[in-house]
């Protein structure tokens, strides 16, 4: 892939190593970018069997990413995180190319 790499943070890696684990029937988890949200872009979360030929496969410890490559242009550089604090639980997507995101973490614009 020609656009900067996205990395997994220690504490995603974790987390989606233990979400494989626990469902035992996924071996991957898929991060995607879709048209929509309140900002525009939201990132997607799926888990999934198999790669495509297109991929970016990020792996680290146990767990298993991938990004397809029209998500990756928007993404490139991007650290996939897992927070948990007082306020919940979840993945965010700390993305150098988003100019502004919603409160929640899941919608951005470019």
């Amino acid at each position: 892939m020609t656009q900067e790499t996205v990395t997994l943070s220690d504490a995603a890696a974790k987390r989606i190593a233990t979400i494989l684990h626990s469902d035992g029937h996924k071996n991957a988890m898929r991060v995607s970018v879709e048209g929509g949200g309140c900002s525009g872009f939201s990132y997607k979360f799926d888990l999934v069997d198999d790669a495509n030929d297109d991929d970016l496969v990020l792996e680290k410890d146990d767990a298993k990413v991938l990004i397809d490559s029209l998500s990756l242009v928007y993404m490139g550089g991007s650290e996939i995180d897992f927070i948990d604090n007082l306020l919940g639980q979840s993945f965010q997507i700390k993305n150098p190319n988003a100019v502004a995101s919603c409160g929640c973490g899941t919608s951005f614009s470019i």
